[in-house]
């Protein structure tokens, strides 16, 4: 715990837990078939994610274009983040960590 004075002699405590401050992000991705894509994370943790669910069920022009492979297959890992088409489609890396989206 530690404890904090502001100038009106007000104290403050706030609880926290260490943690290790490393920013999670993808450090590669590799599409093994049908929309499934191995996703290794800078933690050393790899994911299979399956996109096929989340794609097949969108109804918007832009999410459905991706049911296309070649659409579907060409991202890049830009700042950490698994990302189609200049941000066209991008998912929150914990979304992805935890295998779901």
């Amino acid at each position: 715990m530690r404890t904090y004075f502001k100038k009106n002699k007000m104290k403050i405590s706030v609880n926290y837990k260490e943690t290790n401050n490393e920013i999670l992000k993808v450090d590669s991705a590799q599409c093994l078939s049908d929309f499934v894509i191995k996703i290794k994370f800078s933690d050393g943790t790899a994911r299979l994610v399956d996109f096929k669910p989340f794609l097949s069920k969108s109804i918007h022009p832009s999410i459905k274009k991706y049911t296309d492979k070649n659409y579907f297959t060409n991202f890049k890992i830009i700042d950490g983040n698994l990302n189609w088409n200049d941000y066209d489609l991008i998912f929150p890396i914990w979304d992805l960590y935890n295998g779901k989206i």
